[in-house]
């Protein structure tokens, strides 16, 4: 009978990258738990909404095409266009039709929703740094930034590449 560490061994994995991915795996589930439940709790806001209009509120126009934003959420298109349908259905964001291509749809931040996210950020802000950002002195956070993007970059499927990437 084959036993876990049997199977770390039968593949070459070192107990020191498994011990780094399963610290990353718990972290990541963790954090994003508690920040969830916090601006939930505080704000009425669920850390998918909020993370939307983060990135709506720092795209030119306070707007994006919509496959462009699902690259940014890390969404699939029909996945995103629920989301999105809530979020217009509360007033927080709109739709356009790209002018420039009739098949094309911008979500766009409203006011309505610009004022949620300003709302929501202290919660955030306050979550991030209790969970992870005040943990960091200056060198690890930027050691930690490079291998994380890095091994972001590894795991993104191609369909939600860019060519900046």
């Amino acid at each position: 009978m084959s036993t876990v560490r049997d199977t770390v061994r039968d593949t070459g994995l070192d107990p020191i990258r498994m011990a780094a991915w399963r610290a990353f795996v718990a972290a990541a589930s963790l954090s994003t738990a508690q920040l969830t439940e916090e601006l939930q709790q505080e704000t009425g806001m669920p850390l998918s909404w909020y993370e939307v209009l983060v990135h709506l509120s720092e795209a030119p126009e306070r707007r994006l095409r919509m496959q462009d934003l699902a690259q940014r959420v890390l969404l699939s298109q029909s996945g995103l266009t629920r989301l999105v349908d809530r979020l217009q259905s509360e007033g927080l964001v709109g739709r356009e039709r790209c002018p420039s291509d009739g098949r094309g749809t911008f979500a766009a931040l409203t006011d309505r929703g610009f004022a949620a996210l300003e709302r929501a950020y202290p919660t955030h802000l306050r979550g991030v740094r209790s969970v992870f950002a005040d943990l960091l002195s200056d060198e690890e956070a930027l050691q930690l930034a490079e291998v994380l993007t890095r091994v972001a970059q590894a795991a993104r499927p191609a369909s939600l590449c860019d060519e900046t990437d």
